[in-house]
């Protein structure tokens, strides 16, 4: 059988003008034990009836109720079963309650005996959220009467004798005579003013002096604790952010970190950390963690601009914390319309900076009208935490910092490696020939005419080879180090093309090539660049393809208007063709796609990444394609179209006037 009735409700029905106290268990503990003394002190026999809510509670004291069951027929224990506790007659009546029963959450004992009566009727109540271990047994509070008041402790002992007979009808007789011999007479007010009752109807001064300093000394202890375990949270809270700095350099990582345990440490309703500057018109909300079922700012804008609180923030690098929107004077309009849109109540806005250096702010939002407001402790520890996130996200831009630098320094040392391999093997197979020619020309006197031109002809060859390697780091270093002097003019591409055409065709001597063909679009716009500088890339481009394609390839030249501002010129082949995953490699210095000593074609691998200088200074892109090896390959760089009034002076210009020079 369950009942689901408080008895404390029903005693509070019957006497209206009590008030309940707040008591802790320690508190209940030593009353309880005072009471059963009292009756242990004494040789009547009192009404008792006393309820556990637990069987695991009624056994720390069975051994004292197997005593008070020796000195009184009329003992009660009440008690939720868990192992083998029952309704049984014995020494005392033990009376077993479903553990739903509304008395599993109340401790009552009650004892009316001829000279005295005492009366302690609790519920407990449930404790407010503490963060931390320390919540212990002792502290669990109960909300009740402790009374030395007769009529009161009758009218309790009436309530849970009805309650006994409920649970156990065949005591109907036992509790009948019980409330006849105890509790009948107490309606006789007369019997209460003798003088012989009256000195035992009040509490005692010395118990109620004990009962207040077990009080006192539960709440000082419970504000130990309750400092104990701020300080426990802060503590963690510190470890769980160094321990994320330790093991992930992430600064998205660590900034998740951050707002989730402070999201759950201080049971916000939303708490959110942004990078940004302070000079910043707005910010991307990407961490968030979220307590309630309000809206989410996940991914949203945050204005910071019109944000009088960020900029009051981010300014003088302190906390701010709004207790309440709607009221705080320093609020304007444009900070309640955010609260309202955003259903913010109170605000907390920590800065995270390093270094009087701004990098971003943690804010935490109540949303709740019944929130309680944040401690100085609790903004303690988020000013904590955020100067945890400012030093990570310094780390970790340091870090990223670092691997760029690495990166950069493993390129030049890859770059060095094969400037050495290429330079040593660039200049030593010429110098090897230039030397053998000149040597058979010093010791061969007899040497024939027709021979000695051929040696003077490969001295004068590898002489020319060696001339272009120079020059092609000469112009490198002076692309990458800004010292060329640009001159931009209105060109006409079908010029520069059969320039750069006769470039190629000189540089191999008569030697077989690939065909070589234009196909220009129709009505082609002039185009504004240096026209020595696009020769020299539309020649390279060429002399590239040329060295890839068999003489019974072809090389097709396109020139079409990509767009009202842009005129892309592409340089196809069927040649050899490029593996799709080095399609961006080609363009670095010194590449050589066989390697530097097992190259079947000559050159320093500075061509390309000289083209992509030349085009960068003009703000347009350069790219290759091609479907992989064997499948032939397109280099498609841009160039800007000149401006009308440009192509009006182009028009007019003399025509006698040379152009670009090869």
């Amino acid at each position: 059988m369950s009942i689901s009735t408080s008895v404390l409700t029903q005693l509070m029905q019957v006497l209206p003008n009590w008030r309940p106290q707040m008591f802790f268990k320690t508190s209940l503990v030593a009353l309880s034990h005072a009471m059963e003394d009292q009756v242990l002190a004494h040789s009547d026999a009192p009404l008792i009836i006393a309820t556990f809510q637990q069987e695991r509670f009624y056994r720390q004291e069975a051994h004292r109720y197997q005593r008070l069951g020796q000195q009184s027929d009329q003992v009660y224990v009440l008690a939720a079963p868990e192992t083998d506790f029952r309704n049984h007659s014995g020494v005392y009546e033990s009376v077993a309650f479903d553990s739903s029963d509304a008395l599993a959450q109340e401790w009552h004992l009650v004892v009316i005996g001829d000279r005295y009566a005492n009366c302690l009727i609790c519920r407990e109540r449930p404790a407010p959220p503490m963060s931390g271990e320390f919540e212990s047994d002792s502290n669990r509070r109960f909300e009740g009467i402790w009374t030395f008041d007769r009529h009161t402790s009758s009218q309790a002992a009436y309530i849970l004798l009805d309650r006994i007979a409920a649970y156990r009808p065949e005591l109907a007789t036992k509790i009948n005579e019980a409330k006849h011999r105890y509790l009948d007479n107490v309606c006789n007010l007369d019997a209460l003013d003798s003088p012989q009752l009256s000195l035992v109807n009040y509490p005692d001064p010395f118990v109620n002096r004990l009962v207040s300093y077990l009080q006192v000394g539960q709440y000082k202890l419970l504000k130990a604790y309750r400092a104990i375990a701020s300080q426990e949270q802060k503590e963690r809270l510190i470890h769980l952010m160094t321990t994320a700095i330790r093991r992930s350099l992430d600064p998205e990582e660590i900034l998740q970190v951050a707002v989730e345990q402070l999201g759950h440490g201080l049971e916000a309703c939303r708490c959110i950390i942004y990078c940004c500057r302070a000079s910043d018109a707005q910010a991307t909300i990407s961490h968030e963690f979220l307590n309630t079922d309000i809206g989410s700012l996940l991914g949203q804008t945050w204005p910071l601009t019109d944000n009088e609180l960020f900029q009051t923030v981010a300014t003088r690098l302190e906390s701010l914390f709004i207790r309440s929107v709607s009221t705080d004077p320093d609020c304007g309009e444009s900070i309640k319309a955010i609260a309202h849109q955003y259903s913010i109540g109170s605000w907390l806005l920590v800065p995270v900076f390093y270094q009087s250096r701004f990098l971003g702010m943690v804010e935490l939002h109540q949303c709740r009208p019944d929130h309680l407001p944040w401690t100085e402790e609790q903004i303690s520890l988020v000013e904590a935490i955020a100067n945890q996130v400012g030093v990570a996200l310094i780390q970790a831009e340091a870090y990223a910092n670092l691997e760029d630098l690495n990166e950069q320094l493993a390129a030049l040392d890859r770059t060095r490696s094969n400037l050495v391999a290429i330079t040593g093997h660039e200049l030593r197979t010429p110098l090897s020939t230039i030397q053998v020619c000149l040597e058979s020309l010093a010791t061969e006197p007899d040497m024939s005419p027709e021979l000695r031109q051929v040696m003077l002809n490969t001295a004068l060859a590898d002489a020319e080879r060696m001339r272009k390697l120079i020059q092609d780091f000469l112009i490198l270093s002076q692309l990458e180090s800004g010292r060329v002097d640009w001159n931009p003019e209105p060109l006409a591409l079908g010029e520069c093309i059969e320039l750069s055409i006769s470039n190629v065709r000189s540089r191999y001597h008569g030697s077989r090539i690939p065909k070589i063909t234009a196909k220009l679009s129709p009505r082609l716009p002039l185009v504004q660049a240096d026209g020595e500088w696009l020769v020299e890339v539309l020649a390279k481009l060429l002399d590239n393809a040329c060295k890839f394609t068999p003489p019974s390839g072809k090389i097709m030249i396109r020139a079409t208007a990509a767009s009202e501002q842009q005129v892309q010129m592409t340089i196809a082949d069927n040649g050899r063709g490029i593996e799709p995953n080095r399609l961006e490699t080609v363009f670095d210095r010194f590449y050589q796609e066989e390697g530097a000593l097992q190259r079947t074609t000559g050159g320093t691998g500075l061509g390309l990444a000289i083209c992509r200088q030349i085009i960068d200074r003009w703000h347009g892109q350069i790219w290759a394609e091609s479907l992989g090896k064997d499948q032939g390959s397109e280099f498609h760089f841009t160039i800007p179209v000149a401006s009308a009034s440009a192509t009006k002076a182009e028009e007019n210009r003399p025509k006698g006037r040379s152009r670009p020079k090869a």
